[in-house]
């Protein structure tokens, strides 16, 4: 399969790139930078892995530049793995509009634009694909400093659903994982109590395993997975 993800250069979208790559998947990963490990990661899949460096926060842009010049249109497109994320994090009572906006192109408006694409790729090529977008587990609980990034989140698990009601006849899938606290760099700014507390109101009293949300990334854009859409995919150590 051809597979489109976002955020790739580290965390979840760099492990759920090498899952995919080792899987046999040809894979298209944007990223704003190249990290030490997505460079060995390319020198590793050289076939396989193609990366642009694109700005998420460029919804105008993405017709041309990633399908167009860069994918084109005539490779078959099988999934599109929306992961990139920018959070905005502060109590309420601190909003400020511009990095909200900011915040709302990278998360919502650009992924938007992409499947909008991306399903147009699938209608072209008649090929019955699947959008995963990566949702948070603060949709569902609340957590204080995060009403603004939660919120990009929820418009995105409304968007998934509605997708899926729309393309669903021709077979078209559209699901969100629904992640759990994982060990990444967004969550590196958390204190060791902070992350202590989070985890204790799971039921396994541990962060969610970066590994198995990836994995269950690859599950779902797989034929394995043909019968699931407009679900939300909790993968969150039993939070909920």
């Amino acid at each position: 399969m051809n597979i489109l993800i976002t955020g790739v250069s580290k965390g979840l979208g760099l492990i759920t790139t090498e899952t995919l790559l080792k899987q046999g998947h040809n894979v298209y990963g944007i990223s704003r930078s190249k990290s030490n490990e997505l460079e060995e990661l390319i020198n590793d899949y050289p076939e396989n892995l193609s990366w642009l460096s694109y700005d998420l926060s460029d919804a105008e842009n993405v017709r041309q530049k990633l399908f167009k010049e860069w994918i084109g249109l005539k490779t078959p497109l099988h999934a599109y793995i929306n992961n990139a994320a920018l959070a905005y994090d502060d109590i309420v009572t601190n909003l400020n509009l511009e990095p909200l906006e900011k915040m709302y192109r990278v998360n919502v408006f650009t992924p938007m634009m992409i499947s909008k694409y991306a399903i147009r790729h699938m209608l072209l090529h008649h090929i019955k694909g699947s959008i995963v977008h990566l949702s948070s587990i603060s949709v569902h609980t609340g957590y204080k400093g995060l009403a603004m990034y939660a919120s990009t989140k929820g418009a995105l698990e409304a968007f998934s659903k509605n997708t899926a009601r729309e393309w669903g006849e021709i077979g078209i899938r559209s699901n969100c994982l629904v992640a759990g606290f994982m060990e990444t760099e967004m969550s590196s700014t958390l204190s060791a109590d902070q992350r202590n507390r989070i985890y204790k109101r799971t039921s396994l009293k541990k962060a969610t395993s970066v590994d198995s949300v990836a994995e269950t990334i690859a599950f779902l854009v797989s034929e394995k997975a043909s019968s699931i859409t407009a679900q939300n995919i909790h993968v969150d150590s039993g939070t909920i």
